[in-house]
């Protein structure tokens, strides 16, 4: 996943621990190997292969994370999708550093994109494409089911404090510290693209890392928390910054947005959401509210040079930078 996973525990055997904490990061190696793009040997780059010309069977894990992303593909009304893989390649994302397309090739590609086009068979547990070109990419979803899983071996180890993440944009937490109501995760005050940015979250005590100001301290007990943001991959041209976050509904990079937040229980749908709600931008915040009653969700967006914000589920205290609406 081109990215660095880490796993803090606590509890009283550091042999027991540091057992469930390798198999756990093991088993991210075990769910790269099922749903990279990039590894011809995996599921899913055999689903790009072959499922436009003939149905293609999948494991019965690959197979569940399929329909729960293209569930929430349906109830974010497309702002999370993952057959966004045309627009990703025709932008320059898809292993470079990104290009400005030409509008044709960016038509050719939504052509091709779109949650509808991949078709699901429960009973034979088989994927097949509905035209040629269609891909599946699950990178705005994978990384969290990554990490959901090794939650659950670390749960089955009998882990009761634990805090893990990856890429700091996605952090998992079982319990809580010693001494603690709960693990404090730093999320910082974005920036606009084109100035250099810190990743978006990171497991840090409730602190902003050196020169950087700090927009949110989450307290996390049994929960998942993934930031989204727009920095990261990005280009320059003609004056603008375009970065490697994609609408899949337009074609064009994400701009309602600088940064989205969302906290629930599953790491997979946090990972999924806060793709969307950047997407989205302030209206995602009601739609969310709709879709995860339960939920904490924060959007920031940025103005004249001006932050703003919109949250719910986040008490004042934690967005106490920006304007609370």
């Amino acid at each position: 996943m081109a990215t660095r996973f880490e796993v803090v525990l606590h509890g009283a055997s550091p042999v027991a621990l540091r057992a469930a904490g390798e198999e756990a990061l093991g088993e991210v190696e075990r769910v790269e190997a099922q749903l990279s793009l990039y590894r011809n040997s995996s599921e899913i780059a055999r689903v790009n292969a072959r499922a436009a010309l003939e149905p293609v069977r999948v494991s019965p894990p690959v197979f569940r994370l399929l329909e729960q992303a293209l569930a929430l593909s349906r109830a974010t009304g497309g702002a999370f999708d993952i057959t966004v893989a045309p627009l990703v390649r025709a932008w320059g994302f898809m292993g470079g550093t990104g290009r400005r397309p030409d509008p044709e090739s960016i038509e050719r590609a939504r052509e091709l994109v779109g949650f509808g086009q991949v078709l699901l068979d429960p009973a034979e547990r088989t994927v097949r494409f509905a035209r040629d070109g269609v891909m599946v990419d699950l990178g705005a979803i994978g990384k969290g089911y990554a990490l959901e899983r090794t939650v659950e071996l670390l749960l089955d180890a009998g882990v009761t404090s634990a805090l893990i993440h990856g890429g700091t944009s996605t952090v998992c937490a079982i319990g809580t510290p010693p001494d603690a109501a709960g693990w404090k995760v730093a999320i910082e005050t974005p920036v606009p693209p084109a100035a250099p940015a810190a990743p978006a979250g990171a497991p840090a005590a409730g602190e902003a890392a050196p020169g950087k100001s700090l927009l949110a301290t989450v307290c996390l007990k049994d929960e998942s928390l993934s930031v989204s943001a727009v920095w990261g991959r990005s280009f320059a041209e003609g004056g603008r910054t375009f970065g490697h976050v994609l609408d899949p509904r337009t074609g064009q990079p994400v701009a309602h947005a600088l940064l989205s937040a969302v906290v629930l229980p599953s790491a997979t749908e946090t990972d999924a959401l806060s793709t969307a709600l950047l997407t989205l931008g302030w209206p995602g915040v009601d739609l969310l509210r709709q879709l995860r009653p339960s939920a904490r969700a924060l959007v920031v967006r940025g103005e004249n040079g001006v932050l703003d914000s919109r949250s719910f589920g986040f008490p004042e205290a934690m967005a106490s930078l920006l304007p609370n609406r």
